[in-house]
């Protein structure tokens, strides 16, 4: 297949929204993140945003004329939304039924992240997808002045979505991306050693571990704390159980209310002062909402990217 892909705006005096985040900066990012996984998945990838624009006019001229010349199967045109603070969630704009067909797929992908679904319309008035010559959609991912949206968005999770919506799969290995920690096999004590105060988990004298890549028994009973933590049979022993706990909490998954998240929710209620119970209930939720509020977090007991900076770096 060969796609056009616009990065959205990016060519002055075409620039974007400014919010909490700055468009460019954001389309930019998945942009590039889209067109290296197209590519990996083997398809031809056109760039359609022009280097440089007279105006505003200009700017969408060029890129429907680079689509059109080098006759793409799929325009995609990445965006970001802004408004009032208050708005969030994704929409997929197309103007044909064959735009349509290609835009519920991709939204649909966007949505799983955690954001609010306005659905897929009509983009017959804009300027890209009247006027380019095959299907076409234009994505706006998420809305740079919405804390909310802003507290969930992550670039490689984004990038991937629009690439599974496209395609219906994604690059096996990420592409310019640091590797999904679920599937880390590293299991070095060093690495053990490291991830455990990384995850703020102390000996049994309630101090930090030493980086020695020794055994020993204050990293035994570091083990220990957390598989008590974690829900795990405490052995000290750093079995596939409490590496599989651990991996999966350094994913860094988005966690919701009512979420019953096992280890991962465990974890979180032994940070916030939650009783642990590994079931994300409405004490779990007023003490996540609270630690987002110490630390200058939106408070919306919606633990993503930025709470979990916070918690874990």
């Amino acid at each position: 297949m060969k796609y056009g892909i616009d990065i959205g705006h990016n060519s002055p005096p075409d620039t974007g929204a400014v919010g909490i985040k700055i468009e460019d900066r954001l389309t930019l990012d998945v942009g590039n993140r889209v067109m290296s996984k197209l590519r990996a998945l083997g398809h031809e990838v056109i760039p359609c945003r022009p280097a440089r624009s007279t105006s505003v006019t200009n700017s969408l001229l060029q890129r429907v004329n680079t689509a059109n010349t080098n006759r793409v199967e799929v325009f995609v045109s990445i965006h970001f939304n802004a408004f009032n603070g208050q708005a969030n969630g994704a929409e997929v704009f197309a103007a044909s039924d064959n735009g349509r067909r290609i835009a519920q797929p991709v939204l649909n992908e966007i949505v799983r992240l955690g954001f609010f679904n306005r659905g897929v319309k009509s983009g017959s008035h804009l300027y890209v997808l009247r006027n380019t010559n095959m299907p076409a959609i234009l994505v706006e991912c998420c809305f740079v002045d919405s804390p909310r949206d802003m507290n969930i968005y992550e670039p490689e999770a984004t990038a991937n979505a629009i690439v599974k919506g496209l395609t219906g799969q994604v690059p096996s290995t990420p592409v310019n991306a640091v590797p999904d920690e679920e599937m880390n096999t590293d299991t070095s004590v060093l690495r053990l050693q490291r991830v455990l105060n990384q995850l703020k988990i102390t000996d049994r004298n309630g101090r930090a571990l030493v980086a020695d890549n020794m055994m020993g028994p204050a990293t035994n009973s570091a083990i220990v704390n957390f598989q008590n933590i974690a829900g795990i049979s405490p052995t000290g022993v750093a079995d596939t159980n409490t590496w599989n706990a651990i991996n999966l909490i350094l994913a860094k998954r988005i966690v919701r209310p009512n979420h019953a998240g096992g280890p991962v929710v465990r974890y979180l209620q032994y940070r916030v002062g939650a009783t642990v119970d590994g079931v994300y209930g409405p004490m779990t939720e007023a003490a996540i909402r609270a630690y987002q509020r110490q630390n200058g977090l939106l408070a919306d007991g919606i633990v993503g990217p930025a709470t979990w900076q916070r918690l874990i770096g």
